[in-house]
């Protein structure tokens, strides 16, 4: 079993650590904290890396991952939708995918963890990895046998999702080979010849 934080579309890395395992728990009892993958996804475009972030409603510094509602306030989800729809609409998978991703957006989902769980369920599916998804009944403080990587991935610092081997981007011609981008970045690009990939990723991270 591995325990991971909740996160928007996570980096490829993420869910290399999840192929490793039959069982995810994840963490909704830590404290939200900014600038991290819980609100935010990282993809290629024309013109480089862009960061998509979920704007939230305000909270505490010690309000819940479970407790954080999302802000409705702008267009973010038109907008997330349309980055990506720029930047991979030529990818060999892009259409093959985005109905099922505009029917998650379109659900306005109230609180940020739900949103990441339905996520989550999503790409597991399109990845066919049968996992078994569990919560946290509290914080979870370690466990024997548990491999604890809820702070293994950070946008703002270099982790263990840097230094893959590459694979087919659009934009590779470009910039070369980008690493540590969100998981639809694999799934647009790859299909699903991505869980593959993922499996020998899984073996060096």
């Amino acid at each position: 079993m591995i325990v991971l934080q909740s996160a928007y579309f996570a980096p490829v890395g993420y869910y290399a650590k999840i192929y490793a395992h039959d069982k995810i728990l994840v963490e909704q009892h830590d404290h939200y904290v900014k600038q991290t993958y819980r609100n935010r996804c990282r993809i290629q475009t024309e013109s480089g890396v862009m960061d998509l972030s979920i704007p939230v409603e305000k909270h505490t510094d010690k309000t819940k991952i479970r407790d954080i509602c999302i802000s409705y306030g702008q267009e973010w989800r038109r907008l997330h939708m349309r980055a990506m729809e720029t930047s991979y609409n030529s990818t060999p998978f892009f259409e093959y995918y985005k109905d099922d991703i505009h029917a998650i957006y379109e659900k306005k989902e109230k609180y940020l963890f739900d949103f990441n769980m339905r996520l989550l369920e999503f790409t597991l599916d399109a990845l066919g990895m049968k996992r078994e998804i569990l919560t946290t009944d509290s914080y979870f403080e370690g466990e024997t046998g548990i491999e604890d990587a809820r702070e293994l991935f950070h946008p703002k610092k270099e982790n263990t999702d840097t230094g893959s081997k590459p694979y087919y981007q659009m934009f590779a011609d470009k910039f070369g080979f980008t690493d540590g981008l969100s998981i639809v970045d694999l799934l647009f690009n790859l299909g699903p010849e991505s869980v593959l990939y993922l499996k020998e990723k899984s073996k060096t991270i």
